[in-house]
């Protein structure tokens, strides 16, 4: 089974059974120790994109929104045995074209990736995806708060939803994370490692 580990603020790295090292916004906490096969960049603000210090392989692949938006379409990419198709995410603080979350199907889970966002337009189409796992910001300063990501959880409808981004210059914050609300809710502190 594919192994998550949070490591703060909105990075984590999912590492498959077949042994694909994925970084997902690299910028916070520690467990940047196993090499990449693949970095996924939700955008460019600094506290997402610290690509610097993930050691990669030699084939290495790294998705920014600049690979994963192209005139206004959404990518899809097959990285080793990792599915990957980018989604809107936006908000006052995420312009649209600059920003996406992602889709990403390992070993049999769909995992949604929402990057900084707040509700979008196609989050009401994930539902039909049955997704497995969802992680959503929760901030409230530059992403929706608690109360519109718990509704946006209840839209999305995956099994399990792990609430990520939870304070500005903060790696962990219990109080917000036990705020959000969702079926199947899942809070892990930074350093925390779950099975999927």
């Amino acid at each position: 089974m594919a192994q998550l580990l949070y490591q703060g603020h909105g990075s984590y790295r999912i590492v498959s059974n077949n042994g694909t090292v994925i970084y997902i916004d690299p910028f916070a906490g520690k467990g940047y120790d196993q090499m990449a096969d693949l970095i996924l960049v939700t955008h460019e603000h600094h506290d997402h994109n610290k690509i610097s210090i993930v050691t990669k392989k030699t084939d290495c692949t790294i998705i920014s929104t600049a690979d994963a938006l192209k005139n206004g379409d959404y990518v899809s990419f097959n990285i080793k045995d990792i599915e990957i198709k980018a989604v809107e995410a936006y908000n006052k603080f995420h312009n649209k074209k600059d920003c996406v979350g992602y889709l990403l199907t390992i070993d049999n889970l769909k995992l949604y990736a929402a990057g900084d966002t707040s509700e979008t337009e196609q989050m009401k189409n994930l539902k039909c995806l049955k997704l497995d796992w969802a992680l959503l910001p929760i901030d409230g300063v530059f992403n929706m708060g608690p109360a519109e990501a718990s509704n946006c959880a209840t839209l999305i409808g995956a099994k399990h939803t792990i609430p990520i981004h939870m304070k500005p210059g903060k790696l962990f914050d219990k109080e917000k994370a036990e705020s959000f609300h969702a079926t199947g809710r899942v809070i892990l502190k930074p350093e925390d490692s779950i099975e999927l």
